[in-house]
């Protein structure tokens, strides 16, 4: 199993990217490092996730959106694996795991951090890409988080069956093995720890870790897809 960086070929973002695009899981994951190399530029405004919190959910969605200011609040000067515990609780605490089609009517459907607090609601990708945006408000830099599509064995060690899943990994160092934290566990585990999960790929705003592949696919090509994703956080306050 490979989870060190050292153990993945490496795309950087800089200049427009072409990378491997043979799966649906592929062109997700692309999509994925261009959505976020825009997010992680942008400043939170906390008056304007207020408001719109208000307007779309009410005063259920409020009472979640001020727990989640509190906690990091309370988390900004604690150890990065306090942090790392903290928000993780928080968001398996308050959170049910629904598939897409049951929550959205769609097939694949990307949460905001606003509207899985908002519907406290949301698949293993909204889990992780809350979790991702509120540690790097927590001041936890960049290049230690991971977005890290997994492969996850279902039914115990002897289980032959394996579904897509995503965790966030978070690296000490740099070629660490890295703490993962899961929607499915309260608890986080180094990866050593975690048999069940095999690794597929990782990235974040700054590059893509994968296997021995390449191509020259473009996945700006189908990037507009995923506008309306960028629009919806931006008008969200981020």
């Amino acid at each position: 199993m490979l989870w060190p960086k050292h153990s993945y070929f490496r795309v950087k973002i800089a200049r427009p990217v072409t990378v491997l695009l043979r799966t649906t899981a592929w062109r997700k994951c692309a999509l994925f490092v261009f959505l976020f190399s825009f997010l992680v530029s942008a400043e939170v405004d906390q008056q304007k996730m207020q408001q719109v919190m208000q307007a779309r959910y009410g005063n259920h969605g409020i009472v979640l959106l001020d727990s989640w200011k509190r906690m990091l609040d309370r988390a900004k000067n604690e150890t990065h694996e306090k942090k790392l515990m903290q928000v993780n609780q928080f968001f398996n605490r308050h959170v049910r795991y629904t598939e897409d089609m049951t929550l959205w009517k769609k097939s694949d459907y990307w949460a905001t951090p606003l509207e899985i607090m908002g519907e406290r609601a949301g698949d293993c990708e909204d889990y992780t890409i809350a979790k991702y945006l509120s540690l790097l408000q927590l001041g936890i830099a960049n290049e230690q988080l991971r977005l890290i599509y997994v492969k996850a064995q279902i039914g115990g060690a002897q289980s032959k069956i394996f579904q897509a899943h995503m965790v966030l990994g978070y690296y000490p160092t740099p070629n660490a093995i890295p703490l993962i934290l899961d929607s499915l566990l309260n608890t986080i585990e180094p990866a050593s720890n975690r048999p069940d999960l095999r690794p597929v790929f990782s990235f974040n705003s700054e590059g893509l870790w994968v296997g021995n592949q390449s191509t020259t696919a473009d996945p700006t090509a189908r990037l507009s897809r995923w506008r309306d994703l960028l629009a919806r956080v931006n008008e969200e306050g981020f």
